[in-house]
């Protein structure tokens, strides 16, 4: 089998660096819609350069919610030839696009990359989460009570449960989690949107992250697991359907056992995963897209399973060759 590593590389990087500084352009303009709309029109001209032959596993819509990203689209200058290698991605084109749209820290371009099979296909429903990087791997389960793990999380970091910062989606949903998590001593951090990034945050250590629970979207439980695969980190996961017409379309995909547990491995249990994340607007881990006159500046996370590399990109792309080159930190 073909390395995916070897044949791309960094070539992703460019993928989500595109979608970021479209998005970018967007920022803090109150218009949504549009913000997602460009970057996903970036990073889909940006795939379909790539010379292989991919298909979208994890995607924003449907074949019929143009211009979404939708599951199942193929893209690649070798799609559709037998000679081309097949690669599996699940794609966020602007996870966050209310950040990006009222200028709130964490937007980012997210792309997950795997070898065929080697990702999940999550329907798009909720999916309850429980993430914690490597100091806790194994240290929790996602059915035990709150302040059963809370205890187990400290003790993984060898201190008080008081000391811990749990990152929690703020929707009403999350009332009785908030309650429990707070009736336990721990310190919540409530973010609006992003729970993909805290959950990467969450496996890093010096975020101030120690885990994060709650139910957000399913497609992007598959990103975050694609990224713990490389970080060493664990999530523990589980389908959520609201209503009947959910429950009917999960079990319509095979998916209609709803008590399952999903470990990291069910969700991305390809063997050549790639992940690369890129800042749209500045965040924990990642600074926004910067602009100056003779061109603009990105900073991206990059990581792959199988050289083991976790990188920091910062990239300066001169526009203007005649302008100065722009190095402030």
């Amino acid at each position: 089998m073909a390395n995916i590593d070897e044949i791309l590389g960094y070539d992703f990087i460019r993928v989500t660096e595109s979608a970021a500084v479209a998005a970018s352009h967007t920022m803090g303009l109150g218009d949504r819609k549009r913000s997602d709309q460009v970057s996903v029109e970036a990073m889909r001209a940006a795939l379909d350069s790539l010379e292989i032959a991919g298909r979208v596993v994890i995607g924003e819509g449907e074949r019929d919610e143009a211009p979404m990203l939708y599951v199942g689209e193929e893209f690649g200058t070798l799609r559709g030839k037998p000679e081309g290698i097949g690669v599996d991605i699940a794609v966020d084109p602007l996870e966050g696009t209310n950040l990006c749209a009222t200028g709130t820290n964490d937007a980012t371009a997210v792309l997950a990359a795997a070898e065929r099979g080697g990702l999940l296909h999550a329907p798009d429903t909720y999916m309850q989460k429980l993430i914690v990087g490597p100091t806790a791997r194994g240290r929790l389960h996602i059915d035990a009570p709150v302040v059963e793990n809370l205890r187990a999380l400290a003790r993984a970091f060898d201190r008080d449960v008081d000391d811990l910062v749990i990152v929690v989606l703020d929707r009403p949903r999350h009332a009785q989690l908030i309650a429990d998590i707070r009736g336990a001593g721990a310190r919540i951090r409530l973010i609006g949107d992003g729970d993909l990034s805290a959950g990467i945050a969450a496996a890093v250590r010096g975020t101030g992250v120690h885990a994060v629970m709650g139910t957000g979207g399913a497609p992007e439980g598959v990103i975050t697991a694609a990224a713990m695969r490389c970080l060493g980190g664990e999530i523990q996961a589980r389908l959520v359907a609201t209503d009947d017409h959910q429950r009917a379309r999960l079990a319509q995909l095979g998916y209609s056992d709803l008590s399952k547990v999903y470990a990291t491995e069910d969700l991305a249990p390809g063997e050549q995963i790639l992940f690369s994340c890129t800042g749209v607007t500045d965040g924990e881990l990642l600074r926004g897209v910067r602009f100056f006159g003779g061109g603009h500046r990105t900073h991206t996370l990059f990581m792959s399973l199988t050289r083991r590399e976790i990188r920091f990109v910062d990239t300066i792309h001169r526009e203007d060759p005649a302008r100065p080159v722009y190095f402030e930190t």
